[in-house]
């Protein structure tokens, strides 16, 4: 897997960020999004929540509760859904006005711990959702920028406010090529013969083709390959943002994606959530 650079655009998204929540309404503060429970203040409360954690864990070694034991995916999952709901409640007692200039200013200190990072070191965490047990600095970033870029997408998608936003392809072709990496891990229960292929193409200039391939060892991601799809997605930017962050469901977006080929096996693309989940 070659890096994927996306350190430069941290500060540019946080910017587009604070601009926008400095220009909400109290009604669109409180207006739903479609991450579950959370309204538009919510989210931006759990952005908050990813620069304090990061600042507390990484700069200054400081862990907080620990998560006991973790024996499967699902005992991390409930144990970050755990510390996400805890830290939501809490901020309910802060005002948009205080939660836009704490974003502003931790955002910063953020941007310059991940700066410092080794992108070859290992990281702290892995990248779960991409089936890793360890990961490089520079996915574990670009993690982090899928997570940044959602749930401003999500607010932006509550309050309509997605024009001069960030569906451009310079902020949303690294989203979902990060995304993508979670392919493999979506295909690691298919049993097909070494060689079968599977292409999804995210429509329009702000998206590309990304394939997946069944050697000897497994399922395997190439951003090009010369053997011919068995199976080919095709699906626009915004069910793809949508559909691979649970903000629909893959039978909702069957209606919208174009398959070709083996549609039983494209199917299995849908059900790809590059979050944790």
């Amino acid at each position: 897997m070659e890096p994927i650079e996306v350190l430069h655009l941290f500060p540019e998204l946080d910017k587009k960020l604070v601009n926008l929540l400095n220009e909400l309404t109290p009604e669109e503060w409180q207006k739903p999004t479609i991450a579950s429970k959370w309204a538009v203040k919510d989210v931006a409360a759990h952005l908050l929540d990813g620069n304090v954690r990061t600042l507390s864990i990484v700069r200054d070694g400081y862990q907080g509760d620990r998560p006991g034991e973790i024996k499967i995916y699902g005992d991390l999952v409930d144990y970050l859904n755990r510390l996400n709901a805890d830290w939501v409640q809490a901020c309910k007692r802060i005002s948009p006005q205080v939660l836009t200039q704490m974003l502003e200013t931790t955002g910063k200190e953020y941007h310059e711990v991940l700066s410092k990072m080794d992108p070859w070191a290992d990281a702290l965490f892995s990248v779960a959702w991409a089936g890793e047990e360890i990961s490089k600095n520079w996915f574990h970033i670009a993690r982090e920028y899928t997570e940044k870029w959602i749930h401003q997408q999500q607010i932006r998608d509550a309050v309509g406010k997605q024009e001069e936003g960030i569906m451009y392809r310079e902020y949303f072709y690294p989203f979902i090529s990060t995304f993508m990496c979670g392919l493999p891990q979506t295909y690691r229960h298919v049993d097909s013969p070494t060689g079968t292929s599977v292409e999804v193409l995210v429509t329009g200039e702000t998206g590309g083709a990304w394939h997946i391939n069944k050697t000897d060892e497994g399922w395997v991601l190439r951003q090009n390959t010369r053997l011919e799809p068995n199976a080919k997605i095709e699906i626009d930017p915004d069910t793809a943002w949508r559909l691979f962050s649970k903000g629909i469901k893959p039978e909702e977006a069957l209606k919208k994606v174009t398959l070709t080929g083996d549609e039983e096996l494209g199917k299995v693309a849908l059900g790809m959530v590059s979050v944790m989940a």
